[in-house]
């Protein structure tokens, strides 16, 4: 079964997550997430900032809720 999900991708409390979008020549690399586990959110603009904002979704919230990698 398939879940709908948002037009833009935006995380929310209801579907949290981590979205990612690259940056083009007009636009910076942007980032958002909420945790589904702790209700944290973030937000980041340009590379090195996402490049963070991943980091630390990844070792301190979405999959570390989940048991994953810490």
């Amino acid at each position: 079964m398939f879940r709908k999900l948002p037009a833009d991708l935006t995380p929310t409390e209801e579907s949290p997550g981590l979205r990612v979008r690259g940056g083009t020549k007009h636009t910076r690399s942007q980032g958002d997430y909420v945790c589904g586990g702790c209700g944290a959110e973030d937000h980041a603009n340009g590379d090195n900032d996402v490049k963070a904002l991943v980091e630390d979704y990844t070792d301190h919230h979405g999959p570390a809720h989940r048991g994953g990698r810490r």
